[in-house]
């Protein structure tokens, strides 16, 4: 981050540094609040399988540290850091290192979901890893008009999802263009989620998301359908509300945040922030507020 002082001012906030050890040490200060978390290594659309390969000992390893200091985290990473624009036999191969690392430990692996030239693929390996790996966990995205279908299937598979609303730039015809169409359906689909037939499979949901009035209607829509605090959690990322930590505690919540770190931190703000700019303005706004 020393290259580039102006830019590492702004994204410290949001980033814990470049190594792994500096995610850990964040984490082990988050858990001493009471909080989860869980950790990325930030990569995405390796060139080389080296690199895929790399990837994946960086996660293995990174699992073998957060058992060791016995910390209350888990990955969350992306295929495409893990060969998937490669070779999918490579990428599976490096997904099932990780899976197997976390499983020794009883631990969850999120997969991320990324633009929507890969939603099919990642929820094809998703399936197919899921009956040897129960402890892999998945991400739809709520902006997207495909994922109520998307749901159904996870709902199938008695998966574990995280629900997002979505970050990435796509055209109107596969994503909805306005905030107001994005919550409706983010509601729509977490409503689904905690359905009695989805929890009767063993559904478990991560509320991935800083909106107060989603949080409040995934808090009150479980306490009416009697699921247990057990049965879900509220995702955030690191450095973003951080003000809404202890409300949400004294709601009797889980609350997990999302700690990235890596060398590949300028990359990635840029293009996520190349990618859609609105995601500039949500990073901006957090900046000042907490």
């Amino acid at each position: 981050m020393a290259r580039w002082p102006a830019a590492r001012r702004f994204v410290r906030r949001f980033v814990a540094g470049e190594h792994a050890e500096d995610a850990l040490r964040v984490i082990a200060q988050l858990n001493a609040q009471g909080l989860l978390c869980a950790v990325t290594h930030l990569g995405e659309n390796v060139v080389t399988v080296a690199d895929a390969t790399h990837a994946a000992r960086a996660y293995v390893e990174l699992l073998a540290e957060i058992e060791r200091r016995r910390l209350a985290a888990v990955p969350s990473l992306k295929l495409t850091h893990l060969g998937l624009d490669l070779d999918e036999a490579v990428c599976r191969a490096n997904l099932e290192a990780v899976l197997a690392r976390g499983r020794a430990s009883a631990t969850l692996v999120w997969i991320d979901m990324e633009s929507t030239a890969y939603t099919d693929r990642t929820l094809d390996l998703y399936a197919r890893v899921r009956p040897a790996f129960p402890n892999a966990a998945c991400v739809v995205q709520a902006y997207l008009r495909r994922t109520a279908q998307d749901v159904e299937r996870l709902i199938e598979l008695g998966a574990t999802v995280r629900l997002c609303k979505g970050a990435y730039r796509e055209p109107p015809e596969l994503a909805f263009p306005a905030k107001r169409d994005v919550d409706a359906n983010y509601a729509r689909l977490l409503d689904r989620l905690f359905a009695a037939d989805a929890q009767a499979r063993s559904v478990y949901v991560g509320v991935a998301t800083h909106d107060t009035r989603l949080i409040t209607r995934a808090r009150d829509t479980a306490r009416a359908r009697g699921i247990a605090r057990e049965r879900f959690e509220i995702q955030m990322l690191y450095g973003i509300r951080k003000d809404l930590h202890a409300r949400i505690a004294a709601d009797g919540l889980r609350l997990r945040v999302l700690v990235p770190y890596g060398e590949d931190w300028y990359g990635y703000f840029m293009r996520r922030l190349a990618e859609r700019p609105a995601n500039l303005a949500f990073f901006l706004r957090h900046l000042f507020r907490g």
